[in-house]
């Protein structure tokens, strides 16, 4: 297939980032000539049609000796949540990890580029160069007093999801646990409403994916731009303390927000169990849903790229072709593959930065 004739795909969230710092000493060299590891490197998206989203910047929490992957294998199960992390530590990672992307962006000679506008996007896509978000997963990297977020959306950051899974001192995220409504605790801080309405004052994106219901609820109150989870599945189909409930979603519609499908196995499929074993049909059937609930122009992909067991039969980022055929032969258009693909998040970035 000749890449005039894919369809280009943006997408929500990776954790590429995180990989190539964790990698060896050439993460520039790794990631633009390609490194054949993980979800993503430039060559593979190329093949794959990939053309931008939103990269990561995430603070890792030690695991404490917990065999995470093998106990979302069970039938039921509660990772235990991380403690919150230390300021300093998580700003030095912070700026490590946004730098590696400007790093990329300077490395790459054009062919890279941190967007900062949706004609940025527009811009990129038209010309075949990889449109990059900068994105902050868990803000634990952010002072009390807001300064690091000036700082960093001076570098580019432009979307913020206020916490991960963990406690920070801006809100309370969701764990991972099947089976769970996504109310498992408190929302968020006084310091965390703070940090809204900053982002809806420098027009940055609030995420709402790891957030618990109570957050979610906060944050709609208090924001006047769409409501968004980059990264979310639907509760009715997989009832993982992840995945949005139908009013959540309803909500999401109401704002003319946005939802990107999650490839994590562990939130689409109805047991809850990370098992690359998984139909790409498993995957159609959240997207129906969505479809259903937050309408066709409030859908797209969040693929966890780098940070997740996704089904085998995309493997990697040079595999979304057959993704995107799957959707094909299930019946969606090649108007509605194109919003779901990658206009629709273009458009969504445009009503909530503006112009």
């Amino acid at each position: 297939m000749s890449r005039s004739s894919l369809m280009p795909v943006f997408d929500g969230h990776n954790d590429v980032l995180l990989r190539l710092i964790r990698g060896k000493a050439e993460p520039e060299r790794d990631f633009l000539e390609g490194d054949n590891l993980g979800h993503l490197d430039l060559p593979r998206m190329k093949k794959g049609g990939f053309v931008g989203g939103f990269f990561a910047v995430y603070v890792s929490s030690d695991s404490g000796g917990i065999d995470i992957d093998a106990m979302m294998t069970h039938t039921q199960y509660d990772v235990p949540l991380p403690p919150a992390l230390e300021l300093g530590h998580s700003q030095q990672v912070t700026l490590h990890m946004a730098a590696q992307l400007i790093r990329i962006e300077r490395a790459s000679k054009g062919a890279v580029k941190i967007c900062r506008t949706a004609a940025d996007i527009r811009e990129c896509i038209d010309n075949g160069t990889l449109a990059t978000i900068l994105h902050i997963e868990g803000a634990e990297g952010i002072d009390p007093d807001l300064h690091m977020l000036d700082v960093l959306y001076e570098t580019g950051l432009r979307s913020i999801g206020p916490v991960w899974s963990r406690p920070n001192i801006f809100g309370h995220g969701v764990p991972f646990r099947y089976p769970s409504t996504p109310d498992t605790g408190p929302g968020l801080t006084d310091l965390g409403r703070n940090l809204v309405r900053a982002c809806n004052r420098l027009k940055v994106m609030i995420d709402l994916s790891h957030l618990n219901e109570k957050g979610f609820w906060d944050v709609a109150k208090l924001t006047d731009a769409p409501l968004v989870a980059t990264h979310s599945n639907a509760y009715a189909i997989s009832p993982h303390s992840r995945n949005l409930t139908d009013k959540q979603l309803a909500a999401i519609r109401e704002s003319r927000g946005m939802v990107g499908v999650n490839f994590a196995t562990s939130f689409i499929r109805p047991d809850g169990q990370r098992n690359d074993d998984t139909p790409l049909q498993e995957m159609i059937r959240h997207m129906d849903h969505l479809i259903e609930h937050v309408g066709v122009d409030g859908v797209g992909f969040g693929s966890d790229f780098d940070g997740a067991t996704i089904p085998n039969e995309i493997g990697d980022v040079a595999g979304l072709p057959r993704l995107v055929e799957a959707m094909r032969k299930h019946g969606y258009d090649e108007a509605t593959l194109r919003k779901l693909c990658f206009e629709n998040w273009v458009n969504v970035l445009e009503r909530t930065w503006g112009h």
